[in-house]
């Protein structure tokens, strides 16, 4: 129900919901099975840090992972991060744990804007598995081998990364909008064997065709043995009838054995590859959906990403939920602002996953979608990519849905999963993430490792967890491993984002400390100014760094205006005031500067570093791995960063 803005609260789960969620049947799990007897999540979260060995036992029990073979224990060196090793002895496949069902409910519902659609039952997914493992195994893939995706979100990418796992080889995958130095960049340094690629992807009403970059992709990489074009269309009925399918033969694998492996964003250097595990990934993914997520067999779980950001992952491990998928591919917003609301209306979702961008570009287009999409099953709005500001909060329940859980969600491709996120039986607070997860010790330090509560420092995580990446592909020594996260604290994550606890025992993410902004030696979160700025309507989007002038660093704010607005001198004024009233002085920029566009990631993240180069004079690499390298012009040569 929604409740009173009192204390900032803006959502409180009924007392019906609380007793029929997944998270009060685990506690009562654990009180039947003699792990432990607990009142509420709070103390839930503390038994799961104190106590972590039970508390993964007790997911893999919970959430029935299915192995051959059965750990000899939880856990060994549990308080070494490099010498860490979780469920010895354990023997399991990936896939067998995604196709526990084999029936004819729906398992993939998949649109392609409005042009292109279709769906797969359980059976039919497991039948398309087994065909494509057959295929495979033709090819002569086996364990450990590469298989590298140039795939859109469809659901034959979906199956061939399944059949893939089936064989205990690895997937690694980009979207097809990236360029062929960025995907030579990525896949040249795994070596894969097989290249799967799509002949055509779908962007803003317009089918783009991708198999003369395909053929220099292949061309590029000497690896490379075999390779097949999957149709955008028509998915791969030509292949699947060549085989009948049969019982899967699963290849059981040890917990840590790889299973993706995922690539930095590239912008600064060559892109680290980041390999994860079978296991940390499945019972990560299992603790998500089924506790923080509340998924329960047969419900219906949307996400919009590409298959070239970690959330494409995270979504298709809700299989393991027996959930149903609905995948999109394309613009959000093509051919109007409803077609994603009009597709979770249809096929009645459950929870309803996309970025804070387009959560912010609905409310500045004063979308209103209550009024036609009652969403009458959607339980989980969630929300990532970015900080979700506060008057985003408001927006989601003032004009999507008043009675459900908004979690916003923070983690990464580092650990394929969440450090911080939503909990179905905790309140909502006005611009709060909810908690951080089960089983994740997260704390804030200062720079000298001392930990703080209510002020601004460094999202830490002091404990192992099963999903942390098992090593760097070519990374001898580990030398690149533990230099990207134990440099900073010695045996201690460092994850890399500015963040405060709450007195809700919530979160507040200010964004990426690599990017925090030290004007005269104060730390300021950029996302402290985006939170303000994004209020203005007459501003689309913004983007926030430091630039070294005259032997100090000064804040430059550059945004886009939305079309016939300028950016005039009072209009300025009304930013600076603005952020000098709700934040401080400090906070208010040295220059605001208007540009035509903003440098993103191909999942849409603001690349606040790589202007952060370019208006200093530093070299910008791998910009093929950017969505709008051209846009870069409009920093590198804008004359007013050269004045008082």
């Amino acid at each position: 129900m929604r409740s009173n803005l009192i204390d900032n609260c803006l959502w409180t789960p009924s007392t019906k919901d609380v007793q029929k969620s997944n998270m009060v049947d685990y506690m009562n799990y654990l009180k039947k099975n003699n792990f432990i007897e607990v009142q509420n999540y709070d103390e839930l979260y503390r038994w799961s840090v104190e106590h972590a060995s039970e508390f993964w036992l007790s997911i893999w029990n919970y959430c029935g992972v299915i192995s051959k073979q059965q750990p000899n224990k939880t856990v060994d060196n549990l308080n070494s991060f490099k010498n860490v090793n979780w469920f010895p002895g354990a023997s399991l496949n990936y896939s067998e744990n995604l196709l526990k069902k084999n029936n004819n409910d729906t398992a993939i519902v998949f649109r392609g804007e409005d042009k292109v659609s279709r769906r797969l039952s359980w059976k039919e997914l497991d039948n398309q598995v087994s065909c494509l493992q057959q295929h495979f195994k033709n090819l002569g893939v086996k364990k450990g081998d590469r298989v590298a995706f140039y795939m859109p979100n469809i659901p034959e990418t979906v199956c061939c990364v399944l059949a893939v796992a089936s064989l205990g080889a690895i997937s690694s995958l980009c979207s097809p909008d990236f360029g062929v130095q960025a995907v030579v960049d990525r896949f040249g340094q795994i070596e894969p064997t097989l290249f799967i690629y799509a002949d055509e992807y779908i962007y803003n009403g317009k089918f783009i065709n991708v198999v003369n970059k395909a053929s220099e992709i292949i061309n590029e990489i000497s690896s490379i043995k075999h390779s097949f074009c999957v149709s955008y269309s028509n998915g791969i009925v030509d292949l699947l009838s060549k085989y009948t399918p049969q019982k899967i033969e699963y290849e059981y694998v040890p917990f840590n054995h790889p299973l993706y492996i995922m690539f930095s964003s590239g912008t600064t250097g060559v892109p680290k590859c980041i390999v994860h595990g079978v296991g940390g990934t499945l019972i990560q993914h299992l603790k998500e959906h089924m506790l923080h997520c509340n998924l329960k067999k047969g419900d219906v779980i949307f996400y919009f990403t590409t298959c070239g950001w970690m959330m494409w992952q995270w979504l298709v491990g809700a299989l393991a939920s027996q959930s149903t998928l609905l995948l999109y591919d394309g613009s959000p917003f093509s051919p109007n602002m409803e077609v994603i609301f009009k597709y979770l209306e249809e096929e009645n979702a459950t929870v309803f996953g996309t970025s804070a961008k387009y959560i912010d570009s609905l409310r500045k287009n004063n979308f209103i979608a209550s009024e036609k999409y009652p969403l009458k099953n959607l339980k989980i709005i969630a929300s990532t990519g970015s900080p979700l500001i506060a008057e985003n909060f408001d927006y989601v329940y003032s004009k999507i849905k008043s009675n459900v859980c908004l979690a916003s969600i923070s983690g990464g491709t580092d650990i394929v999963s969440c450090f911080v996120l939503g909990n179905p039986i905790g309140k909502v607070y006005r611009g709060e993430i909810q908690t951080p997860g089960l089983g994740m010790k997260v704390c804030v330090f200062n720079d000298e490792g001392k930990s703080l509560f209510s002020e601004k420092g460094e999202l830490v995580c002091t404990l192992p967890f099963p999903s942390q990446p098992i090593y760097f592909w070519n990374d001898e020594g580990r030398k690149k491993y533990d230099a990207c996260y134990f440099s900073k604290y010695e045996n201690v994550w460092h994850h890399g984002d500015w963040m405060e606890l709450t007195q809700h025992g919530g979160v507040i993410i200010y964004g990426r400390s690599d990017s925090t902004l030290n004007p005269n030696g104060v730390r300021i979160g950029t996302a402290e100014i985006y939170r303000q700025v994004e209020q203005f309507d007459e501003i689309n989007e913004s983007v926030v760094v430091e630039q070294y002038w005259k032997d100090e660093n000064r804040i430059v704010l550059f945004v886009v205006m939305k079309k016939g607005v300028e950016l005039s001198s009072q209009f300025i004024d009304k930013i600076k005031n603005k952020l000098k009233t709700a934040c401080s002085p400090r906070h208010v920029p040295a220059k605001i500067i208007a540009v035509p566009a903003i440098p993103r990631t191909k999942s849409g993240k603001i690349m606040e570093i790589a202007v952060k180069c370019v208006i200093n004079g530093l070299d910008v690499k791998n910009k093929d791995a950017m969505d709008n390298p051209e846009c870069l012009s409009y920093f590198e040569k804008n004359t007013q960063l050269n004045m008082d």
